[in-house]
């Protein structure tokens, strides 16, 4: 028998009280200036996520609160700082076969299948027949197809819901549209396919079955970039004809899309193409991001963030009805006889914490750093 649900992250209000299943994301531990142990949990389900201090009886309630497990709480909704967050005051285990998992997987803000006519569309933007050939391989494969339509961008910080890989690439690939319309110059087929591909590895790399989203031993042991540049290559050589120095030029848009050593990219940037790709891919997770903040503030009007490691800065964001003012981001999408998105931010948790997920500093690893998932 499943266990009833109760309240979602995106329905609680300050002052009301709480009472609902979670999924725990992340599990902190601390002390008071008093030396008394606490807790901080980080709650997801399917609208959202939001955190919390347990004040009481912390070590007893610590094993049942570690990071994937379900809980059943009782509390009230808070606000500190203009971010909404809860007073935890019971918990007690949920089994995970008495839930449904539905509830608690974090989905985008968007209609996948119209994503999915979009995506058609913008391979019909494609005219070199040898790179045709080649995103047919891919996208017209069913399997590979849904991979690519369910699969997470990231795992923890930007499009680090279900649709979100489909998301990003999808926004990545219109910014690319629009770009060659401005520079005749470029090589339009090869950045748009660049851009169509350049997180292809993602599919791999992430495991996204369950909540919270994790890494397969391929993605950390070689990583989505390295994966991809590989899917390309072998989809290439099965394809009669296939230029070699073709294949070589879009591997390095996917290897080096990252744009810095540092930032876990096997080569840089060397071509205009890729510079492109690497700043519109840095640009739409970056708009992402601030999506999420903005959307988890509780107050209208421009607000200071918390700050955030990953970008080692505060950030002054507008609150959610702001994004729909004259001049913000809300409002339709423009189209002309190209598809052209405007990026969709989603309220649900962004970014890959491929800076840290360790609130006490900075990521060890450098593949880790930054917005690049």
């Amino acid at each position: 028998m499943n266990t009833d649900k109760g309240i979602f992250i995106s329905e609680i209000r300050e002052g009301e009280a709480v009472e609902g299943v979670f999924l725990v994301k992340e599990l902190n531990r601390g002390e008071t200036r008093a030396g008394k142990p606490f807790l901080r949990l980080t709650l997801v389900d399917q609208s959202g996520e939001i955190s919390g201090p347990v004040w009481e009886d912390a070590e007893t309630l610590a094993p049942l609160c570690q990071a994937g497990s379900f809980i059943k709480l009782s509390g009230r909704g808070e606000s500190y700082r203009g971010t909404p967050q809860l007073k935890i005051n019971q918990v007690e285990a949920v089994d995970r076969e008495a839930v449904d998992l539905a509830d608690f997987m974090p989905s985008g803000e968007f209609d996948r299948q119209e994503l999915e006519t979009e995506l058609d569309k913008i391979l019909g933007c494609i005219h070199d027949p040898h790179l045709e050939r080649l995103l047919a391989a891919f996208f017209q494969d069913p399997e590979m197809r849904q991979r690519f339509a369910t699969a997470p961008a990231a795992k923890a910080m930007h499009h680090a819901y279900l649709g979100g890989l489909l998301e990003h690439t999808v926004a990545v690939a219109n910014l690319t549209v629009a770009i060659g319309r401005l520079y005749p110059a470029v090589d339009r087929d090869l950045l748009l396919a660049g851009a169509l591909l350049h997180d292809v590895g993602k599919t791999e790399e992430l495991t996204y079955q369950e909540y919270p989203f994790g890494y397969s031993n391929r993605g950390r042991l070689v990583g989505h970039l390295v994966i991809g540049a590989e899917m390309i290559r072998e989809q290439a050589q099965q394809l009669p004809d296939f230029p070699p120095e073709l294949t070589e030029r879009l591997q390095h848009l996917v290897l080096s899309h990252h744009g810095r050593h540092e930032f876990g990219a096997p080569t840089l940037p060397m071509m205009q193409e890729a510079f492109i790709l690497h700043f519109l891919d840095d640009l739409d997770a970056k708009v992402n991001y601030f999506g999420r903040l903005s959307r988890r503030a509780e107050e209208p009007g421009y607000q200071w963030s918390e700050y955030q490691r990953n970008l080692e800065r505060f950030l002054y964001l507008r609150g959610p009805e702001s994004a729909a003012e004259p001049g913000g981001s809300g409002g339709d999408s423009f189209r002309d006889d190209t598809p052209l998105r405007r990026q969709q931010s989603a309220a649900n948790p962004g970014r890959d914490p491929e800076p840290s997920e360790d609130p006490a500093g900075p990521a060890a690893d450098p593949r880790q750093k930054g917005l690049w998932g």
